[in-house]
C-alpha cells in the first residue's frame, strides 16, 4: 500500500494551506470560502443580534443524527457573501446563496461523520505545525502570520478550526479515495508508450517561454527565475449534476439549464458569478476554481476539452458520469517544477522531445534508495490515535528486546497489504510516500525501528533495511508517469465518492420543502 501511497496535492485543500503565496489574507479568504472557517469581521458586524433571534429554534436540514438550523445557515451565508464580495465575485440572490451555502453546509456534515466513523482527528500539535509550515512558506514568523490574519478581520482561533477542519478532511480524502486508486503497472507503460509515439501531446509537458498561471484566488506554483516546467493549466469549472436514475425527461432538463450556462459564459458573462449561483461541484463558491496542474494531471475529458483553448476561454458541454461541465481556462503557462522534498530527490525527468526535434540523451538520476518495511495500524472509532500508538509501541518494545521479528509482528499486526509479505515494502525512491513517513524513515539507520509515527493513514512502525545509490532516471519517470495518472482519476473518484456518501446519509432538507411548499400555495 506504501508504495502506491504517493504524496500529491492538487492546488486546493492542504496546498491551499501551505502554499499561500498569493498574499495571507486574500488567500485565507479562499480557504475560508472553501471549508466555511472563519468568520470576517464585517460579516459578523452585519448580522443585527435582534435579526438573528428569529432563527435560533429552526432547523434548516437534519443530516442522520445531526442539525443544521437556521441560524447557522444564516450565518455561513453572511460569512460566504462577504468572501464572495471580497473576491469581486457577484452575491447571488438570498434565496440562491441559501440553497448553495446548505449545500455545503450538508456536504460537510456528511463528510465530518465519515471522519468520527473512521476514527481521523486532528490535535493542537499537529495545528501547530501546520501554522509553523504556513509561516515559513510565507518567510514570517507565527506571530506575524496571526497579525496578518487577524488584520484580515479572521479571529486567530477561527483561523486555526478552520486548519483544524481542512486538515482533517484531507486526511478523510487520501484514507477514503486517494488509497483505493491503483495505477497498474501496465497502465504507466500505456501511458509511457503514448508519449513516445505522440510527439505533440509530449511536446506539451516541455518549457514554453510564457508566463506562469495565475489562478485566483488559487495560489499558483512558485514563480521560478527560468521556466523550464510543464505546461500548466489553472481551470474553474461549472458542474450541472445529473443524479444517477435521472428519467429522460429529467436529464433533457439539466442538458438545457447546461446550455443556457454554457450560452452565457461564451457571451462574457462572470464565470465566477455564474458557478457560485448554479455549480453543483463542491468549488462552487470558490467561483468554480479547481486549481493549477499540468495538462495531462487532469481529467482525459478535460484534456481533450481544453489542450487548444488560450486564457479565458471556455470549453463545449462536457459529459461526463456526473453530469455535465463547462470549464474555463483561467490561465496557461510554465513553471519550474516542484522542489523535491528531500534533498537527495532530483526534479522529474523530461518527457521526450518531439522527434521534429534533437533528441536529448537524458541525464542520469542518482538517487540514494531505502528498502524498508512497516507495519500499519489504521484509527476507527474502536481504535483511536492513542489505543494505535500504544500498541505500536508494545510491539517495538518487544522488537527491540529480541522477543520477536518485525516481519512475524507485520504479519500479526499489520493493517496494511504488504501485511503477508512482512511489511516489505521493498526499495524506495525519494518523494514515493508521504512526507510524514519518509521524514522518519529518513532518519533512521539501517536496522533501526522508529518510534509510532502518524500518517494519513494511520500509525507505522518503520524498520530500514539497507540503503544504496542507483541509478532511477527509469523509475523516476514511471513515477511521474503513475502521479500523472493518479491525478487524472483524483478528481473524478473524489466526485463519485462524495456522490456515494451523500447517497448513503440520511438528509431531510426541511428549509427546501417549506420553500416548495410556499412556491404551490401562491
Amino acid at each position: 500500500m506504501m508504495r502506491r501511497l504517493h504524496s500529491l496535492r492538487r492546488l486546493s485543500g492542504s496546498a491551499l494551506l501551505l502554499a499561500l503565496c498569493a498574499g495571507l489574507p486574500a488567500a485565507h479568504a479562499a480557504e475560508s470560502a472553501g471549508k466555511g472557517g472563519g468568520k470576517p469581521a464585517a460579516a459578523q458586524k452585519s448580522a443585527a443580534p435582534a435579526q438573528s433571534e428569529q432563527f435560533v429554534d429552526g432547523i434548516a436540514a437534519v443530516v442522520d443524527k445531526d442539525v443544521i438550523t437556521l441560524r447557522e445557515l444564516h450565518e455561513a451565508s453572511l460569512r460566504i457573501a462577504g468572501d464572495l464580495k471580497a473576491r469581486g465575485i457577484q452575491v447571488p440572490d438570498g434565496q440562491t446563496l441559501q440553497h448553495q451555502v446548505l449545500q455545503r453546509l450538508i456536504m460537510e456534515r456528511v463528510q465530518r461523520h465519515e471522519a468520527d466513523r473512521m476514527g481521523i482527528r486532528v490535535d493542537d500539535a499537529q495545528v501547530d505545525q501546520a501554522t509553523q509550515a504556513i509561516a515559513a512558506r510565507n518567510k514570517i514568523g507565527v506571530d506575524q502570520l496571526r497579525k496578518e490574519i487577524e488584520k484580515s478581520g479572521v479571529s486567530w482561533d477561527s483561523y486555526r478550526k478552520s486548519l483544524r477542519d481542512e486538515i482533517r478532511m484531507d486526511r478523510l480524502r487520501q484514507r477514503a479515495v486517494d488509497s483505493n486508486i491503483v495505477i497498474s503497472d501496465a497502465e504507466v507503460d500505456a501511458f509511457l508508450r503514448d508519449q513516445r509515439r505522440n510527439p505533440a501531446f509530449a511536446a506539451q509537458t516541455q518549457a514554453e517561454p510564457q508566463p506562469q498561471p495565475q489562478a485566483q484566488p488559487e495560489p499558483a506554483p512558485e514563480q521560478a527565475a527560468v521556466p523550464s516546467g510543464p505546461m500548466l493549466y489553472a481551470l474553474a469549472q461549472i458542474l450541472v449534476r445529473v443524479p444517477e436514475g435521472s428519467s429522460p425527461e429529467q436529464l433533457t432538463a439539466l442538458r438545457k439549464k447546461a446550455e443556457g450556462l454554457l450560452a452565457r459564459a461564451k457571451r462574457g458573462d462572470d464565470f465566477a458569478s455564474l458557478a457560485a449561483a448554479s455549480s453543483d461541484g463542491p468549488e462552487a463558491l470558490q467561483g468554480g476554481v479547481m486549481g493549477v496542474r499540468p495538462l495531462d494531471g487532469w481529467p482525459d475529458l478535460f484534456v481533450k476539452a481544453v489542450g487548444n483553448l488560450q486564457k479565458g476561454q471556455v470549453s463545449a458541454l462536457i459529459q461526463s458520469g456526473n453530469g455535465f461541465h463547462i470549464i474555463k481556462v483561467l490561465d496557461r503557462g510554465t513553471a519550474q517544477p516542484a522542489p523535491a522534498r528531500t534533498a537527495r530527490a532530483p526534479a522529474p525527468a523530461q518527457a521526450p522531445q518531439p522527434k521534429s526535434q534533437p533528441q536529448r540523451q537524458p541525464a542520469s538520476t542518482q538517487v540514494t534508495q531505502t528498502r524498508a518495511r512497516h507495519i500499519l495500524i489504521k484509527t476507527s472509532t474502536v481504535m483511536s490515535d492513542q489505543l494505535a500508538r500504544q500498541r505500536l509501541e508494545q510491539v517495538r518494545q518487544r522488537l527491540v528486546a529480541g522477543d520477536a521479528k518485525f516481519e512475524d509482528m507485520a504479519r500479526q499486526y499489520s493493517q496494511d497489504s504488504t501485511a503477508p509479505q512482512g511489511g516489505e515494502l521493498g526499495w524506495l525512491n525519494p518523494g514515493e510516500t508521504v512526507p510524514p513517513f519518509e521524514s522518519a524513515m529518513n532518519a533512521l539507520q539501517p536496522g533501526e525501528i522508529s518510534q509510532p509515527v502518524q500518517s494519513p493513514f494511520g500509525w507505522h512502525l518503520i524498520q530500514v533495511e539497507e540503503r544504496r545509490q542507483h541509478d532511477a532516471t527509469d523509475e523516476m519517470a514511471r513515477m511521474k508517469a503513475r502521479q500523472i495518472l493518479f491525478e487524472r482519476r483524483a478528481q473524478p473518484a473524489f466526485e463519485d465518492w462524495l456522490d456515494q456518501l451523500r447517497a448513503q446519509a440520511y438528509v431531510d432538507n426541511r428549509l427546501e420543502k417549506q420553500q416548495r411548499i410556499q412556491q404551490n400555495n401562491r
